[in-house]
């Protein structure tokens, strides 16, 4: 199987979802004839028409509420909100709608819809464009937030998204779109962590294009005789805990990298899941994030606020040492 880019992963999951079930449809900011602004949607115009694949005005809220409306209404809409940032501006439809609605309805009608966002920083898009915001959404009940890290998985999770009866949120990393890798045609299964790497000193969990930061940390950190056993998340909410214990009594110490504010962020959830349950199995956990500041635009300002293997390898070999 030839490798495939992150971008074409995630444009390939549409083709296929479009294809198999003429109730999804997807629209957003210049999704249609220009194919995205990060070039994800090239071509699916073309193929399904105006009346499955469109571009819409600019406004988040707007896209949120017209995907509420056709979800509920018997249709399965993916759209895309062009920078995770301006989610904010669709929050009461994704909040206060979408993720209460089969609730509200004492489970007669889903909201089966996915918003696809692009997020993170390191692409010298400054403050305003470069946020991470799965924190903002960790609390709300009824939506899951799906955080690829590889091609395969990009396909494969957007896939299960697209058949997933509540709302998701699918967050794609703007470092990772130019990321090769083989990616087939199966459907992944939310909700579900995996351990990229085995290890006995020390746990390493994180995300997206963390990841890559942790396996090269894990690499270097190996010449100093620090074995470390990186687990992907790839779902931010659920969070598998389970998988996460079983590595920790096996190490008996965790750090999450997260990037995003150390405040609020989804590494402290982990942390509290990990220490309530697994308690007597830790010797010592602890948390990477960004500092608590807007992120800055200058490039080695902003190469210094990410937490990046040079930080994971000095951080782990001071705390074990």
């Amino acid at each position: 199987m030839a490798p495939i880019a992150f971008r074409t992963a995630v444009r390939d999951a549409l083709d296929e979802e479009l294809a198999a079930d003429e109730r999804v449809i997807f629209f957003g900011e210049d999704v249609g004839l220009a194919g995205g602004v990060f070039a994800t949607t090239t071509g699916l115009y073309e193929k399904y028409g105006a009346e499955r694949v469109f571009d819409t005005p600019i406004s988040e809220l707007a896209l949120a509420g017209a995907a509420f409306g056709s979800a509920v209404n018997g249709l399965r809409p993916v759209i895309e909100i062009m920078f995770g940032d301006f989610l904010t501006l669709a929050m009461d439809m994704l909040v206060n709608q979408a993720s209460k609605y089969w609730f509200l309805t004492q489970e007669q009608i889903s909201v089966p819809l996915v918003i696809r966002s692009v997020v993170g920083a390191g692409g010298r898009f400054g403050a305003i464009h470069s946020q991470m915001p799965a924190s903002w959404f960790m609390g709300v009940p009824g939506l899951k937030i799906v955080a690829p890290s590889t091609p395969a998985d990009a396909k494969a999770l957007l896939k299960a998204a697209v058949r997933d009866d509540n709302p998701v949120l699918f967050f794609e990393h703007k470092r990772l779109y130019g990321l090769e890798g083989e990616a087939n045609g199966e459907v992944g299964r939310l909700g579900e962590a995996a351990v990229l790497r085995d290890g006995s000193d020390v746990t390493l969990v994180t995300a997206m294009k963390g990841v890559h930061d942790a396996l090269e940390a894990a690499e270097r950190l190996e010449q100093d005789q620090i074995s470390v056993e990186v687990i992907d998340l790839r779902t931010l909410r659920p969070i598998d805990t389970e998988t996460v214990l079983a590595s920790v009594r096996k190490t008996s110490r965790l750090v999450v990298v997260e990037e995003g504010p150390l405040t609020g962020g989804w590494g402290g959830e982990v942390l509290a899941r990990i220490t309530e349950q697994g308690l007597g199995y830790l010797d010592d956990a602890w948390r990477l994030a960004t500092p608590n500041t807007p992120i800055p635009y200058s490039p080695p300002l902003e190469d210094a606020f990410l937490p990046g293997p040079e930080q994971i390898v000095s951080d782990i070999r001071r705390r074990l040492r």
